[in-house]
């Protein structure tokens, strides 16, 4: 055999048994990486995650708005005579009752004008009486063939005039006597007396301002509301009384008991697109003052058996809200809701995408995808320890792991 012939040969043989090796060792590679990769998806563990199950209850619906206190009645105080103010009988920031005395005014020259007229009043009295003497006797038969007919009608003429002078008198006592009335000022309404205007001993005048009183129960609670609920709220209105909340600034208590829906206003204002309405507090403890702020809370209606979950099982996606729901075979999927009426702060009402009875997520979503393997937890439970055997079997796989991969094929 040519020696060039050997050698061809020879290159060609050792060509193939390289080739034929690497060959295998690939194909060992890629048994080896396909067994880990199946031994991996077999032994993803169940993510523990918190669950609930979609409760029914009947849910209440609001509208809520700010709102501000307002008196139902506010009354100043002002003399009806002049005078000088001699004293005065209430306590400022203090209740007062209605036909309470609040002041008192000199009444020493009102009490001298009556007397004055009661005085004219008895004169003329005594002169009425002396005319209607003489004209009954004038008008006797015995006396008649005596008197001119002049003298009889100017007779009569001065008891007509006397008796109107005595009906003047009394009117000017009358008069008198209520000028006499008005040195004692009452309180017109119950109420809360003011910071006081003028002190004892000023002389007052009808345009003098000694108090106001402001009527502190019941009171009421003006709020302006938009125009998209007017008719819920009007046929909540027509159905029955609509119960109303004053609530703190934070919205967390409610500063009295509940009043109702008193008034709502006949026009809409087109600046704001809101119309106000006003509702009744009856106020007992005084807890509400005119001027002060509060939230302000009505009922116009109940979802009958609504459907409820906690609202952070609610996840927000490019698509709308939508919630993990536990299936029966332990695995995940998601399921797009619309959210309904929220229940405070820790709890939503759904409309749609839910049934009372289904398991939704409430913590944990963030390490779900639909399909993942779960288990379910109740709230505030914690997941189960590990048995001895699971140890075991995870000490020996991170044994194996450690000890290398698979042998890697060369040329």
């Amino acid at each position: 055999m040519p020696y060039f012939l050997k050698i061809s040969l020879l290159a060609a043989a050792l060509m193939t048994a390289a080739c034929s090796q690497r060959d295998k060792s690939s194909a060992h590679a890629a048994g080896a990486d396909n067994t880990q990769n199946v031994e991996k998806q077999g032994n993803t563990a169940p993510i523990p995650v918190t669950v609930v199950a979609a409760s029914s209850q009947n849910v209440p619906v609001y509208a809520a708005a700010p709102g501000t206190v307002a008196a139902l009645n506010t009354v100043t105080i002002n003399p009806q005579v002049s005078g000088q103010l001699i004293s005065l009988h209430f306590r400022e920031g203090e209740s007062v009752k209605k036909g309470q005395l609040l002041a008192e005014i000199d009444a020493r020259a009102l009490q001298a004008s009556y007397d004055q007229a009661a005085a004219a009043k008895r004169q003329n009295q005594a002169l009425l009486a002396t005319a209607r003497a003489n004209y009954t006797r004038s008008s006797t038969l015995e006396y008649q063939p005596y008197v001119a007919k002049t003298e009889l009608d100017t007779q009569h003429n001065q008891v007509t005039q006397y008796e109107a002078a005595v009906a003047a008198n009394e009117a000017a006592m009358r008069a008198a006597q209520v000028q006499l009335q008005y040195t004692k000022i009452v309180a017109p309404i119950d109420g809360v007396a003011g910071i006081r205007g003028v002190d004892a001993g000023n002389v007052v005048t009808t345009s003098t301002s000694i108090v106001t009183l402001t009527q502190m129960h019941p009171i009421y609670v003006s709020f302006n509301l938009p125009e998209r609920l007017l008719q819920e709220v009007r046929q909540a209105h027509a159905f029955g009384p609509v119960m109303v909340a004053a609530l703190d600034r934070g919205d967390a208590h409610p500063l009295t008991e509940d009043g109702t829906l008193d008034a709502i206003n006949n026009q809409i204002n087109p600046d704001s697109g809101t119309f106000s309405a006003r509702a009744v507090f009856s106020n007992r403890n005084n807890t509400l003052w005119p001027g002060q702020f509060v939230n302000t809370r009505l009922q116009l209606r109940t979802i009958a058996n609504g459907v409820v979950i906690p609202a952070q099982a609610v996840q927000r996606g490019p698509n709308g809200d939508y919630v993990y729901l536990v299936k029966p075979d332990h695995t995940v999927a998601t399921r797009e809701v619309t959210q309904g009426v929220e229940i405070g702060d820790s709890h939503v009402q759904i409309a749609k995408g839910l049934n009372v009875g289904d398991i939704v997520v409430t913590e944990g979503q963030f390490r779900l995808k639909p399909g993942s393997k779960v288990i379910a937890l109740a709230p505030g439970e914690t997941p189960p320890a590990p048995t001895e055997a699971e140890l075991k079997a995870a000490a020996e796989k991170r044994s194996k792991n450690s000890m290398g991969g698979p042998p890697r094929g060369g040329p």
